[in-house]
Formats: structure tokens, sequence, C-alpha cells
């Protein structure tokens, strides 16, 4: 029923600029994200996704919501009624902020890719804490697990980062069921540099001891070079983090057939191969010791499988959920569960 509706949906929704568009659909989700999930579960379809462990969590199914589209955890029913394996949240920060002036978000649908320097736009980790924690006690957590993806505050200088990336934690500790250390982001200045040997050995290590428990992933950049990718993961497995994500967003263009000249990370179909190249390398050197959950331009159930079988613990879908619709993720599982995966 939804791949069905979608595409006039869609056609309604691109009349409109990205970040409006994405407003317009956030607006009635947010103020009754409950009902939402009850009327969408219903027309989803099938969805025979296979439970799967990761970092010691039981995803439903191998493909996950990744962080970027619910920056504030406002929709949590509605990506459980999709029939998402697993949600990601965020990005986060310690302090609220509104992120970088608009236009910040740009589709470039004939290459079915978006390009956004939204800068961590978000309610603060403070506003999501309290939200998370009303729906654990009222008893509304979705049935599968929610991690947050945390990151940097513009306004914190890159040598407090791990006192700030540890306040959010704090905050959110003992309400999601994963962390994710965001330093891969192109659009906070400096950000990036988190991911050096230097800056990570003083970031990682007070995160894990921050989570006291809860697993912690790192989320590294396609834009890394191949033994900086690896150095970083190494270190990451020395400090207890329990996983990785890979790749964020790419600064690259030369994927491009017309480069539009946005700055901000290029994500979505384009993102594929180099994401795919990073992924692969990255599982050669620490797969067998690290789960690996790989994310860029994934959209067909063949990119799941593609993936899956060179290693990844699951992946994770969000540019291509813009342009594929809310259907994707019970469709994938669907034709994961055909191919017989």
């Amino acid at each position: 029923m939804l791949d069905a509706v979608w595409p006039m949906l869609r056609w309604m929704l691109f009349r409109f600029d990205a970040e409006t568009a994405h407003n317009l659909t956030f607006g009635p989700i947010g103020k009754a994200p409950d009902l939402m999930g009850r009327v969408l579960a219903p027309l989803r379809g099938r969805n025979p996704a296979q439970p799967i462990e990761v970092a010691g969590l039981t995803f439903r199914g191998p493909v996950g919501l990744a962080a970027g589209l619910d920056k504030n955890g406002v929709a949590l029913p509605v990506w459980d009624a999709l029939g998402f394996g697993f949600i990601e949240v965020g990005t986060v920060t310690a302090h609220p902020q509104p992120g970088n002036p608009r236009p910040r978000l740009f589709r470039l649908a004939s290459e079915r890719a978006l390009i956004n320097r939204l800068g961590f736009n978000n309610q603060g980790s403070e506003a999501m804490a309290e939200r998370l924690r009303r729906r654990r006690e009222r008893g509304r957590w979705p049935s599968i697990p929610v991690g947050v993806n945390v990151g940097k505050s513009k306004i914190t200088p890159i040598e407090a980062a791990p006192d700030d990336y540890v306040t959010s934690v704090h905050r959110l500790r003992g309400l999601a069921d994963y962390f994710t250390v965001n330093v891969s982001s192109p659009n906070t200045p400096g950000l990036r540099d988190l991911q050096s040997q230097e800056h990570l050995q003083k970031l990682l290590s007070p995160v894990v001891d921050a989570a006291a428990g809860t697993p912690v992933f790192l989320k590294l950049a396609p834009d890394l070079e191949e033994q900086d990718l690896v150095d970083a993961a190494r270190l990451a497995e020395a400090a207890g983090v329990a996983g990785l994500i890979a790749t964020n967003t790419t600064v690259q263009r030369d994927m491009l057939r017309d480069d539009p000249g946005h700055q901000g990370g290029l994500s979505g179909r384009p993102l594929y191969p180099l994401a795919r190249a990073k992924i692969e390398h990255l599982l050669r050197e620490v797969g067998a010791r690290l789960p690996v959950i790989g994310v860029g331009g994934v959209e067909r159930a063949e990119h799941v499988s593609s993936l899956l079988d060179v290693g990844c613990a699951a992946v994770q879908v969000y540019s291509s959920l813009i342009y594929e619709g809310p259907g994707l993720p019970a469709r994938l599982h669907r034709q994961l569960r055909a191919a017989g995966r």
C-alpha cells in the first residue's frame, strides 16, 4: 500500500524545497507519533525480517534507519511501524543549536542524492533525554533497539570535545540502547579533526566509560585515507568501542554527473561505490574483531545482500528512503527473505 501511494506523495513533496518538505512531513508526525505508527503499520505490507545479533543487541532485521533524519527522536513509533530492524536518531549535541543558515539541504533528484550542510540542528541532548524518558516510563518504547548519534556542539572548542560528548552520554545513559560517536560529519567546523589518532585517544575512552556498558559505535567518514580509517578503527577497538558505522557523507563530488556547487555532505546513490570500497577495506582489516554497520547509498536489496556478504553485520538507509518512500524497509526485508537471507 505504501509503495503504491508514494509516487504521488513524493511528487507533491518534491514541489517544495527539501527542508520545507521535511518539515511538512515531520510536523504531523511529531505531534502524534504513536497514532501515526498505528496508522502506518497495517499499510507497510509483510515484513519477514530475520533477527540478528549485533554488539549484544537484537535487531529485528538487518536494515536500520541511519542518523540524520529524526534528529530529535520524535518519531520512534513510526520507524518501528515501517519495519526497520533498528533505529538511530540524532545527531544530538550537548547544547541546543539552530544549525547553519538556510538553504542547507538540497535534492539532486536525477542522481537520487542529497547534499546537506545542516550543521547538527537539534534541540539538545537534555531535551532528547526528557523525550525518551517519558516514552520509556509510559511503556511506549519501540520493539527494536534505538541508538542515539552524538556530536560535538559548534560552540565547544575541539580540545573540550570529550567533555561535550560525555555530557550528552551521561544525560542519555539508560535511555538509549546504543550510542554512536559522530566525528565524521563535514558540516561542523573542525569536527572531522577528531578522527585523528591524537583526538580519538582522548575522546573514545571517556565516552565508553560514561556509557557504562551501553554499546558505543564509532562513525567514520569515507574521505579518510584507507590507513587512517584502519588506524581509527584499531584505536576504537582498544578503547572498548563495540562496533563501527561506515560511512558518513562525503565532500567529494567527482562521482556526480553534474556538480551543483553546493557545499556539504553528499549522500545517496552516487556515494555507494566509494562507501563500499572503504567498508570492504575496513572489513578486511578489523571486521573479524569489530562488527561494521554499512551505510552510504544503500537503496536496493542487492546492495544490502552485497554488504552482508562481504561481512557487514547490518546496514542503514537514509537518502534512499526519501526517494523510495516509507515502504522501503519492509520491502527490503521481503526481498532479502525471498533471496534466502
